[in-house]
């Protein structure tokens, strides 16, 4: 009975040494045997391994493809026109060891932190030796390939392994972008101040020539106008010539007759004239007072 109390203790001690000196290393992990903060081993094949308890620890890391984002960053190319980048690069854990001994306890968020610096720094050194255009053409792709391939080598001291480099977005600051947007408006605003200005040109030009042609051609109607009113002014005379030719009192009997419808009309001047007066005779009689 002795014996069992004093056993079943020490199993229990043995076993948990025994499930603390093992760990699983995740396919998806890398594995540091740690003793003392010093790199005893390195576990890169997934599976169980092993370790000492209370001595020895583990710290695992990712071995997968990571993303780091990299934030807005101004830039000034060759012809002084600064633009704002932002970019994101690919990496993943290379030498594990070197990662340890690069970043310490650190881990991810600080070689995150220095890789940052290091694809700043590239980015403004790469975007700075070329044009805008150049940037904002597709000839970006070979910049992205040349700042990717400057940032493996600095990267390969964190043991880290640059695997790509994008720029996302690239824009004119603010500032820059208003003044940008102001540019483009007066220079619409002039090119319709021309368009408006050549209508009104064009307009001008149609209506003088509308009324020049409207002016000939009134023109010429009267012209025609007064020769056929002349020509039947004419005619008319030599009818009225013609008439009076064949029958003289006849005809001056008309024209008295006509003389008295004119002159009698409602609203017409009084007129004051003698009775003796020859506007008469037709009044007086059918042949008029000079034949009586």
């Amino acid at each position: 009975m002795r014996k069992t109390t004093f056993l079943l203790p020490l199993v229990v001690l043995a076993v948990v040494a025994a499930l603390s000196a093992m760990f699983i290393v995740d396919e998806r992990e890398k594995a540091l045997v740690l003793q003392f903060g010093r790199v005893v081993a390195v576990k890169e094949e997934p599976g169980l391994a092993f370790k000492i308890p209370l001595i020895q620890e583990v710290v695992t890391y990712d071995d997968r493809i990571l993303s780091r984002e990299v934030g807005p960053l101004e830039i000034t190319p060759l012809d002084d026109r600064r633009l704002v980048v932002d970019a994101f690069a690919r990496y993943r854990i290379a030498n594990i060891r070197q990662f340890r001994q690069a970043v310490g306890a650190g881990g991810i968020a600080t070689a995150e932190n220095r890789l940052d610096s290091i694809l700043r720094a590239e980015i403004r050194e790469v975007l700075g030796s070329v044009s805008s255009n150049d940037i904002l053409s597709s000839d970006r792709a070979v910049l992205m390939l040349r700042i990717r391939n400057s940032a493996i080598t600095q990267a390969r001291s964190l043991g880290l392994e640059v695997i790509d480099v994008r720029l996302k977005r690239t824009d004119l600051p603010q500032a820059n972008l208003e003044a940008t947007f102001a540019r483009m408006r007066a220079e619409r605003e002039r090119e319709a101040a021309d368009e408006i200005a050549r209508g009104n040109e064009a307009a001008q030009r149609i209506t003088a020539q509308a009324d020049r042609t409207q002016v000939e051609l009134v023109s010429e109607a009267e012209r025609e106008a007064e020769i056929i009113r002349g020509e039947a002014d004419a005619r008319r005379n030599a009818i009225f010539a013609e008439a009076y030719g064949k029958d003289v009192e006849f005809f001056e009997f008309y024209r008295t007759l006509a003389a008295y419808r004119a002159s009698m009309l409602a609203g017409n001047s009084s007129m004051v004239l003698s009775p003796d007066s020859e506007f008469f005779n037709y009044l007086k009689s059918s042949t008029g007072a000079s034949n009586n």
